[in-house]
């Protein structure tokens, strides 16, 4: 679908940037949320190996840069064309304020190559 609105010159707004919180927080983190969501559950639970990959690297590169997991997540979302702005749920307003510092993150050709080097596309039993 990106590329297509790419070619007609349609935006996108992303719902779950944040992959639910999972971007957003330590992996041994636990919510009310994510206790209860079974959906999260649903759209996770199968890959979670491979995620705790993409985890690890986020780790990695925002520790260098010494900002939190969620401004490297965003701004590497805010680079990619043809995506506009990303749909944050915000609970609390730590949420925004890294919301809107991830605009002033602009991320190296290989810092984007490690985040996206063990991504495995996510499928729904019954949704491919």
């Amino acid at each position: 679908m990106a590329p297509f609105c790419r070619d007609q010159g349609v935006g996108i707004i992303p719902w779950s940037p944040l992959a639910r919180g999972k971007l957003a927080r330590p992996r041994e983190a636990t919510t009310a949320r994510s206790q209860t969501d079974s959906f999260g559950k649903r759209l996770y639970a199968s890959m979670e190996e491979a995620d705790g990959r993409v985890l690890a690297a986020l780790d990695q590169v925002a520790a260098a840069r010494k900002v939190p997991d969620a401004q490297v997540a965003l701004a590497w979302l805010l680079q990619k064309e043809p995506v506009i702005a990303p749909i944050v749920g915000a609970t609390k307003m730590q949420h925004l304020e890294d919301a809107v510092a991830s605009l002033e993150v602009t991320l190296s050709a290989e810092e984007v190559r490690s985040l996206e080097a063990a991504y495995v596309p996510h499928f729904i039993a019954g949704h491919d």
